[in-house]
């Protein structure tokens, strides 16, 4: 299996939360265990960009998260925003890679501060902090002095901003098609297998020579 096994997902307050349930299915598809984090405002965002509606609670949320994605028993598991006994709350437990998408300017501020104040900002601190992979995907427009700031330090410190802005050489027919291509981008840098954008020289995308 490439890539890592365990990946924590968090899902914060910006526009894209087809971003992110993509990548939910995908990382089941591909058998990996998912550590599920999302915000007050990301449920809400959730609920007026789609047609899912995600239960309140924890508990019933990951059971409503496994049987939409097909996923086996125990193979989402879904914490609070306080959940400080989680393993992604510490170093010694967290998985080896985390994303965050779609991510909120407040959650990048809060990340490139070291604010902690939930288990999300928490989560992404500790994998700053163990030098592991941090993929973020803001999803804004336009960026202000302060966001582009905040980039860049948290590209200095290691983490990877990848905008959720989709290219269109790949000749998108669908929404679900550029949806894809911002997935399969995460993907390609999880080093997960994906099947949903030939890697660029694979083919000529329909372009003449």
């Amino acid at each position: 299996m490439s890539g890592p096994e365990r990946i924590t997902l968090a899902m914060t307050g910006a526009s894209g939360a087809q971003y992110g349930l993509r990548l939910l299915d995908c990382l089941v598809r591909e058998d990996r265990e998912v550590h599920f984090l999302i915000s007050k405002a990301a449920q809400l965002v959730m609920a007026t960009e789609t047609d899912v509606v995600l239960p309140a609670k924890p508990q019933a949320m990951q059971a409503f998260l496994t049987e939409y994605t097909g996923a086996a028993d125990g193979q989402i598991r879904v914490y609070g925003k306080e959940d400080w006994m989680s393993p992604v709350a510490s170093g010694s437990g967290a998985p080896a890679a985390m994303v965050v998408v779609p991510c909120s300017t407040g959650t990048l501020s809060s990340i490139a501060t070291g604010g902690c104040n939930n288990l999300i900002e928490r989560a992404a601190d500790v994998t700053l902090k163990e030098r592991r992979q941090l993929i973020l995907v803001p999803r804004e427009a336009p960026f202000s002095t302060i966001h582009l700031e905040n980039m860049l330090k948290l590209s200095q410190m290691g983490a990877v901003i990848l905008p959720a802005a989709p290219g269109f050489y790949h000749q998108p027919q669908t929404i679900d098609d550029l949806v894809d291509f911002v997935v399969a981008r995460i993907l390609n840098l999880l080093a997960i297998p994906q099947d949903m954008l030939p890697r660029w020289g694979e083919h000529h995308f329909g372009v003449d020579d």
